[in-house]
């Protein structure tokens, strides 16, 4: 499996909490970019702050159809050393060496291993160079303050622009692969 990472920014780096500015920019191009990637996933990588999110709302969510389905009902794989039981439908956790774990995952026959918020796993993967395809959703918004994807830490990657989208109420998708 390859492993995709995708991440909601504004247009000043801040990932923290999208669903407080995200929303007046989703639109049925961005909703239908989001379920072809769900589909295109065998798998969801998270961490235990946005698992914990996750788990909370995705199976109480009524109205959400196939992509509901497709979260509720896919295999989850959760980084955390706090979280003994995982009550989501799905969800295991990984345990020991991180870069190994996730390596075995990626070794596995199969789609995308998708990795969506997390920004602490997401940093580690970085520096770990585990990350085949970053993706990211930019939108048209300046929030000036707020957690940065990107840290001081984070080493210099080198990566390959391999597509772009644009949805009709600003959003712009930047897809990269490793260079």
């Amino acid at each position: 499996m390859r492993l995709v990472a995708t991440e909601y920014l504004s247009l000043d780096g801040v990932f923290e909490e999208p669903g407080h500015w995200s929303f007046p920019y989703f639109d049925d191009q961005a909703g239908q970019f989001k379920f072809d990637e769900l589909n295109a996933a065998d798998a969801q990588l998270l961490g235990r702050l946005t698992y914990e999110g996750f788990a909370k709302a995705w199976p109480a969510m009524e109205g959400t159809g196939d992509f509901g389905v497709k979260m509720n009902t896919m295999p989850k794989y959760v980084v955390t050393s706090t979280l003994k039981q995982l009550e989501w439908s799905g969800s295991r956790r990984i345990d020991g060496d991180l870069e190994e774990e996730v390596g075995k995952l990626k070794a596995q026959p199969g789609r995308d291993l998708l990795l969506a918020g997390s920004g602490q796993l997401f940093r580690a993967l970085t520096r770990a160079g585990l990350i085949d395809v970053y993706r990211f959703m930019v939108h048209p918004v300046i929030l000036g303050s707020g957690k940065r994807l990107f840290t001081d830490d984070t080493p210099k990657r080198d990566l390959k622009l391999i597509d772009t989208k644009t949805f009709s109420k600003g959003i712009v998708v930047l897809e990269y692969e490793r260079g």
